[in-house]
């Protein structure tokens, strides 16, 4: 069956550096919160987590923009002292092929994965396609030609990242720095205090803990 989905892959650069310098014990305290902290931004914001890779995992989701905000998050949360390491990642949109039901064979697959790879540690690179379809608060670069195993010619991509703006919010929910652009989900607290999300799934975690807070 084919389907439309958007791909993204997810990597711990200098995961087997770590594990020499601190050794197999720390290494998989810090493996298990990567993936405790995959596992808890996936479900919020709906995008599923199709397989994981050892110091990585692959995502899919038919929603674009879900997938490169769930990209960007897990990025912007590295370096802390729960996941010490960078993350870098690829994402690619299209039509592929669903297969067994629980794997998927395309071209969209095989260049998200590629992008993972020659993307440097905290850079998250996106076909142009992406970028395209990115929320607004996302800024892309100009596409910029990668040479990749695999592939003939240089895959054009563009960097992905949080826009700089004068004027910021915080997102409560995901802690995202976002420009203050419009099209931010809003939310109202209970004293009246204006809140600003990346997108609505971040809006209504927030909103079901603070209901859950106010009837405490």
């Amino acid at each position: 069956m084919r389907v439309e989905r958007c791909f993204g892959f997810v990597d711990l650069c200098g995961f087997t550096a770590f594990t020499e310098r601190h050794g197999d014990e720390h290494t998989v305290v810090v493996l298990a919160n990567f993936r405790t902290r995959l596992r808890e931004i996936a479900a919020r914001r709906g995008v599923r987590l199709a397989k994981w890779l050892g110091d990585g995992a692959m995502l899919s989701s038919a929603d674009v923009e879900a997938t490169v905000a769930m990209v960007l998050e897990v990025a912007s949360g590295a370096d802390s002292e729960a996941v010490p390491l960078q993350i870098r990642g690829g994402l690619a949109h299209g039509a592929v092929i669903m297969f067994e039901g629980d794997d998927y064979i395309g071209r969209a697959t095989n260049v998200a994965s590629r992008l993972c790879d020659v993307a440097a540690p905290g850079q998250v690179l996106g076909t142009r396609e992406v970028a395209s379809l990115a929320p607004r608060w996302v800024a892309a670069s100009e596409p910029i030609p990668y040479p990749v195993q695999g592939f003939d010619r240089p895959l054009e991509a563009c960097r992905l990242e949080v826009g700089i703006a004068a004027v910021t919010v915080t997102d409560p929910q995901c802690g995202l720095r976002l420009p203050e652009v419009t099209g931010l989900a809003t939310r109202f607290g209970s004293d009246g205090s204006v809140h600003r999300f990346c997108s609505t799934a971040c809006a209504l975690a927030w909103e079901q803990g603070e209901i859950r807070r106010v009837g405490a």
